[in-house]
């Protein structure tokens, strides 16, 4: 969704504002802040769920876009230009783990036994390119791009691969939908410290012995929405939503944690509201 979040912050062209619609509004930077009750999983791979604030932040401020979703921020550093035109992105990433960070907020008590896992601090970069006005009107916009991020906190010390691709339309003026589809590949580190369950930690939780390998880790299909309560998209109160479906795959879905203790299908979602200025 923070992808799909960022595209939707591109400026359209202001020389094809919709009825209803101040054109100047297209040429001006606009930020967006949000707050959502998000239903999340107890960690990767659980089938418990608890429910968390999440908070955002996304805009384009002299044609740069940004955002800050949950646990998630990054940045395009090559500027757009307004228009159904291509967009090449690139830019920092980084993403705050707090993958069973807290034993205290997982139900399932197996779980809890393996320990804590120190909060990982995973820093990257992405590329990838876009193209406004492609199938539904002026303003849609379909994007692909990739992302690569390492833990540099020493919690799992491995790095994370992920590719995805976005699609936004607006509806109206006052309503927007986006979907979006992607991977994740995950390092022999990340395996070993979420996945595995070494022999001590299979006495304190009944749970076998497993060894897990690097890998794609999952993949995910998720769709977000919008809808402005006051005014129109581009200004004003607004709800958003979104929802996620996530398949656990190979060595992670194979894992006791997982396959025992956890589901390797999970459903997350998201509902808020924000405010864009």
């Amino acid at each position: 969704m923070p992808a799909a979040a960022q595209d939707a912050s591109t400026p359209p062209d202001a020389s094809r504002a919709p009825t209803g619609v101040d054109p100047d509004d297209f040429n001006r930077d606009s930020v967006t802040v949000a707050v959502a009750a998000a239903l999340i999983t107890d960690y990767e791979g659980s089938n418990d769920y608890q429910w968390t604030p999440a908070p955002g932040v996304l805009g384009s401020v002299g044609g740069y876009n940004f955002t800050v979703i949950g646990n998630r921020a990054s940045i395009d550093l090559i500027p757009n230009q307004p228009g159904p035109n291509w967009d090449f992105q690139a830019g920092p990433i980084g993403v705050i783990n707090f993958n069973r960070n807290n034993v205290d907020s997982i139900d399932d008590a197996r779980v809890r036994a393996l320990g804590e896992v120190k909060t990982a601090i995973e820093l990257g970069g992405f590329v990838g390119i876009g193209k406004t006005g492609v199938i539904t009107s002026p303003y849609d916009r379909i994007s692909v791009s990739l992302s690569y991020r390492h833990d540099v906190s020493n919690a799992h010390d491995s790095a994370i691969w992920q590719p995805t691709i976005n699609y936004f339309t607006p509806l109206s003026t006052k309503a927007a939908v986006g979907l979006f589809a992607s991977a994740e590949h995950a390092g022999a580190g990340y395996a070993r410290t979420y996945f595995s369950v070494d022999p001590t930690q299979s006495v304190a939780s009944t749970l076998p012995v497993y060894n897990a390998r690097k890998g794609w880790k999952n993949w995910a299909l998720g769709a977000m929405g919008t809808y402005s309560i006051t005014g129109n998209l581009l200004k004003g109160w607004k709800v958003v939503g979104g929802v996620v479906y996530r398949d656990m795959l190979n060595d992670f879905a194979d894992s006791p944690v997982v396959s025992i203790a956890g589901k390797r299908s999970q459903w997350v979602g998201a509902l808020g509201i924000g405010y864009t200025f």
